[in-house]
């Protein structure tokens, strides 16, 4: 075989150190790269100074457009054998086009998290209901979602609980799904050592990008739910709440005197977490796994969060902190985890073992890429089994294929 060319198209530029999603992406394109593959990063968005630099990485940097034929021009000359969608939109997108200018390239999509899950959970809140799966199903967003996962060759799911819910609820074929967390290097005892100790560390830590509504949300509940709670077990205590795109309703959050500190967009976030002593996340809603969890735990800095925030993360094993949504349980556990030393080692040491054992990247590195090749192979096969999404296909190309059109005619006018 030729060397692998590889598209990805991008819902937005990649910026790792605003979001769990840009960090992701980061995590994939290293891997490509490791394989010595020809990489391309396409994306239709504004490019902001907060963007990673591929191009110093290796990668080609192209600028995209909606609904235009430049393109089919760009993609017939490009000629990917692998096309990677950052997130249904995309596929919805730009799917047909890959479709009918490379019908031969595999196209993988990945959700980053299930856009729907989160949507209907946050509906669901507002309504002041209990999640179901009835309130799924009944969803229009699920059902542009599941349809561009039944178009694609391959779905990257991030969590254990996604994975399920797409399987048991949806009933989707696991052919053309594929679990793949976040990859993170295994942290050996040496490093394990280096971390700062208990009596090294203060504070608490929030950490999120504030374009993510459930962040909005859970810096709003920690303020209004947990806080004065909180602070009436420790006066002294201060949390430090960080990320990028904070708006006036965070900042004016803001209360030096109360040790509710807005800090903004942190140039090193694990920095900021190396140095506090929990990371609080009262997560109401979302879906996915969270990047603020996961690194807290390679900083070695236990946490308090909520079922959802701890949902699908830590397999088999005991969360690294405590779980507890009841917020007046939350603020007693925060407390009760920031004084004692001895829990607070326990749970970091959870931690540690919870990234080497369920992010380890040696280990879920090469069997993806053993199955990407391995689909590639028998392409025509692996798409006459999939026959639903053979069918969304054919549908999607025709209605979305005359609907991008009319759009790019009206805009020439």
């Amino acid at each position: 075989m030729n060397k692998q060319s590889l598209l990805i198209i991008g819902y937005v530029w990649v910026e790792p150190n605003s979001s769990a999603a840009g960090s992701r992406m980061l995590q994939l394109i290293e891997l490509f790269l490791q394989q010595n593959w020809q990489l391309t990063f396409a994306s239709p968005a504004q490019k902001n100074e907060k963007a990673a630099s591929l191009h110093s990485l290796g990668v080609d940097e192209v600028a995209i457009e909606l609904n235009n034929t430049s393109f089919d021009t760009f993609i017939n000359e490009l000629q990917p054998t692998i096309v990677l969608f950052d997130r249904f939109m995309m596929e919805e997108q730009f799917g047909w086009r890959v479709a009918e200018n490379c019908p031969k390239a595999i196209r993988i999509l990945d959700t980053e998290d299930l856009h729907f899950l989160r949507k209907t959970r946050h509906q669901q809140l507002k309504k002041g209901e209990a999640f179901s799966t009835e309130a799924l199903l009944k969803s229009d967003d699920a059902k542009r979602e599941i349809a561009a996962i039944l178009r694609c060759d391959l779905s990257l799911i991030i969590s254990s609980f996604e994975m399920d819910l797409l399987k048991n609820v949806f009933k989707i074929d696991e052919n053309i799904l594929y679990y793949l967390p976040f990859l993170f290097d295994e942290i050996d005892e040496n490093q394990q050592k280096k971390r700062k100790s208990f009596e090294e560390r203060e504070h608490f830590v929030f950490i999120g990008n504030f374009f993510h509504k459930p962040n909005v949300d859970a810096v709003l509940t920690l303020k209004h739910e947990i806080w004065d709670e909180l602070r009436g077990y420790l006066p002294k205590a201060e949390i430090h709440i960080y990320g990028a795109y904070a708006n006036q309703q965070i900042n004016q959050l803001h209360n030096k005197k109360e040790g509710f500190i807005i800090k903004g967009f942190a140039e090193n976030a694990k920095e900021v977490v190396k140095n506090a002593r929990v990371v609080l996340a009262p997560l109401r809603f979302g879906a996915g796994i969270k990047g603020k969890l996961t690194e807290a735990m390679i900083c070695g800095t236990p946490s308090v969060t909520t079922e959802i925030g701890a949902e699908g993360m830590c397999g088999k094993f005991p969360w690294c902190g405590f779980v507890q949504d009841n917020f007046s349980d939350f603020a007693l556990m925060s407390a009760e985890l920031y004084r004692s030393k001895n829990l607070w080692e326990i749970y970091q040491l959870t931690g540690f073992e919870i990234i080497n054992h369920i992010y380890n990247k040696e280990k879920l590195g090469p069997l993806f890429i053993n199955q990407i090749l391995e689909i590639q192979e028998q392409l025509e096969n692996h798409r006459t089994r999939n026959f639903l999404g053979g069918l969304l296909q054919h549908q999607t190309l025709q209605a979305t294929k005359f609907m991008s059109k009319w759009i790019e005619a009206k805009n020439n006018i």
